[in-house]
């Protein structure tokens, strides 16, 4: 894991992140399903986090993160990369 993604959600890997949100969003595997083949309560936190680009920033704020990590999170940079990144990928995948 690389210093830049040690900092964006307090403990979590931003790649594994990432690669969650491509799997969710890209390639349209539904949250329960990516929760059900999860293997880890780590991972299922991680797709937890992922979900929650669902919900709009501003609701975001509103709510209270009770995550172990919640001190060290940057919710809303990891969100704004994580959008552009799933972007980028669905652009690409619809040009293929």
């Amino acid at each position: 894991m690389n210093a830049g993604s040690r900092a964006c959600l307090g403990e979590y890997d931003f790649e594994r992140i990432a690669a969650h949100a491509r799997r969710r969003y890209v390639e349209g595997v539904e949250t329960v399903e990516l929760i059900r083949r999860a293997r880890s309560q780590r991972e299922r936190e991680e797709i937890v986090l992922v979900c929650m680009l669902d919900i709009e920033d501003d609701q975001v704020r509103y709510l209270d993160l009770c995550c172990r990590h919640a001190s060290r999170c940057r919710v809303y940079d990891c969100r704004r990369r994580l959008r552009a990144l799933i972007e980028a990928d669905l652009q690409a995948h619809r040009a293929r």
